[in-house]
């Protein structure tokens, strides 16, 4: 990828980031430090979390984002360090491979991504809205999916279901909290160049191909360009976007019949 002009949008404002360690957490971490915010990262690993915070001039916090004390106490931690909460990025999730066909996933399963992928959004926009409405503004960016709008034949049912869940609940806040200076917007990534991704498809290339096949644009994305993205929607830039399903997908929700 090219080198992006710089941007300075985000001089002085505090983001925090869950998953902040790898893949999209960590380049929107590198992206929105770059353009000049104070950078919360917030990871349950903490060596991947305490390098991308010592990455971008950050603070860490190792988290469980489906504990809420643990969940309060980042963003206490963010407001107390640097005396505001101006950004939410609630990322942390998981996508493991006993989350597959509804015939064969199984009840704890599906529990447990429901936890990491929807519990704890719900838990960081709680924590974190009290802080924005005290401010009278603030931009809470939830990691939702483009499943969430459309249908995979190769299904991860708790993940597609946690990511519609996703879409849902930021809706409603952006709605709710929008005369107060807060929006509230659900990121919805295609399929992206991640760890999290590599290992998926590893153990089944052919589940790869068939995904990769219906992208119009004929790669996967990289996290860049999604923290791009998360720029956008943490800055002024984005002033008039709220509620919505933010689509970075490659062209994959408007495709028909894709390029040979």
């Amino acid at each position: 990828m090219t080198e992006q002009p710089l941007c300075r949008r985000l001089v002085g404002r505090t983001a925090v980031v869950t998953g902040a360690g790898s893949g999209i957490g960590l380049a929107t971490a590198r992206r929105l430090a770059s353009e000049g915010a104070n950078v919360v990262c917030a990871d349950i690993d903490p060596d991947a979390g305490k390098a991308a915070a010592e990455a971008v001039g950050g603070t860490f916090v190792q988290v469980d984002v489906t504990d809420g004390e643990q969940v309060e106490a980042l963003f206490k931690t963010a407001y107390d360090t640097y005396g505001s909460v101006d950004v939410a990025f609630n990322n942390a999730g998981i996508s493991p491979p006993d989350d597959d066909s509804i015939l064969e996933t199984g009840l704890e399963a599906w529990k447990r991504v429901q936890e990491v992928n929807l519990t704890s959004v719900y838990l960081c926009c709680k924590a974190a809205l009290p802080y924005m409405r005290e401010q009278r503004r603030g931009s809470i960016i939830n990691t939702a999916s483009f499943v969430a709008r459309m249908g995979a034949a190769t299904s991860q049912i708790s993940y597609t279901a946690s990511k519609g869940g996703v879409l849902a609940m930021s809706r409603e806040l952006g709605v709710q909290f929008a005369r107060e200076g807060i929006r509230v917007n659900a990121l919805c990534p295609g399929p992206v160049n991640t760890p999290l991704l590599q290992e998926l498809f590893a153990k089944d290339p052919e589940r790869a191909e068939r995904r990769l096949v219906h992208v119009p644009v004929g790669r996967f994305a990289e996290a860049e360009e999604i923290a791009a993205a998360v720029a956008f929607l943490a800055s002024d830039d984005s002033s008039f976007v709220n509620a919505t399903d933010f689509l970075v997908d490659g062209g994959i929700a408007g495709a028909y019949v894709t390029p040979l």
